[in-house]
């Protein structure tokens, strides 16, 4: 990935993604106001941190990306597999019980926040359209990134083979174990799961998430995926982390979003969705092959 620093506020950037009409950012935690377990570039509204510092610290990410508060779309994220589609009649909104936006929209900013899920975005060069996802073990059991794959594929006719995935930083298999239970969860969604698992003891594995995520994409045809290996955890002097801060931390934010597309000297947004359907369509619950039992019985609902 590409550091730049900009007045003290670090951000990276895939370079994969460097495209024409594409604009991206990873933050860091560096260039903010907040304080304490929260310093600097909180944007987690829900976390403790003083509200006035979230909403300057949100306020220097727009002008750094030269944005107004009313073209955001972020989504209340919850670890599931739900990928909304939205368009410009979504901008300055917050979308309910998600973890995936995409959009074809023009000017439409998706922001998304973090501390050791991954962040995933995904690009369709072809149809000019854009995807951010969220993605922990939990949206990794329930398929959120082959979700917005599918999302992309039905809404703007991508095909997946076209799709540019960026990885972004996330907690790494240094830092990461997990217990049976999980083990378990990637054993029933994933092709390969003992390449993302080693086992380290009795109820004890070392998971890689960014293996894993690639492995889902990858599954469903994505042939260009580049993966960022930051660890968050072991960089806690740039990115915040859930867990090796004890669940008392910020979150830091991931923006993407699209400028019209210039062809032949003229700007063009990107292919029309297929129909229109309210973002807050229903839910996909999980992922239920043939024969197996719903994703909550063997994990006992711990969502």
């Amino acid at each position: 990935m590409l550091r730049r620093d900009a007045n003290g506020i670090v951000t990276y950037h895939f370079q994969s993604l460097e495209i024409e009409g594409l604009v991206h950012a990873v933050f860091t935690r560096l260039g903010g106001v907040s304080q304490g377990a929260f310093a600097a570039l909180n944007v987690g509204h829900t976390v403790g941190d003083d509200e006035a510092a979230v909403a300057e610290n949100h306020a220097r990410i727009y002008a750094l990306l030269g944005l107004d508060a009313g073209q955001i779309v972020s989504p209340r994220q919850v670890h599931g597999n739900r990928v909304g589609v939205v368009t410009a009649s979504d901008a300055g909104r917050i979308v309910q019980s998600t973890d995936g936006l995409v959009t074809v929209s023009p000017g439409v900013a998706l922001l998304l926040r973090f501390a050791d899920c991954q962040p995933i975005l995904l690009y369709d060069p072809v149809h000019h359209a854009v995807g951010l996802i969220h993605a922990g073990w939990r949206g990794v059991a329930q398929g959120v990134a082959r979700r917005a794959v599918e999302r992309m594929v039905d809404r703007f006719g991508s095909r997946p083979e076209a799709l540019i995935a960026g990885l972004g930083p996330a907690i790494g298999p240094c830092c990461y174990t997990v217990g049976n239970k999980v083990a378990t969860a990637m054993a029933y969604v994933l092709p390969e799961w003992n390449q993302v698992m080693t086992l380290e003891g009795e109820d004890l594995w070392r998971f890689d998430l960014s293996a894993a995520n690639a492995q889902q994409l990858a599954a469903e045809g994505v042939q260009q995926i580049e993966q960022a290996h930051l660890c968050t955890a072991c960089r806690q002097d740039e990115f915040y982390s859930h867990r090796a801060d004890n669940g008392r931390t910020g979150r830091f934010a991931v923006v993407t979003y699209l400028e019209p597309r210039r062809v032949g000297g003229e700007a063009q947004a990107g292919t029309v969705p297929r129909e229109e359907r309210p973002v807050d369509g229903p839910d996909i619950v999980s992922l239920h092959p043939p024969g197996f039992p719903a994703f909550d019985e063997f994990t006992g609902g711990d969502l």
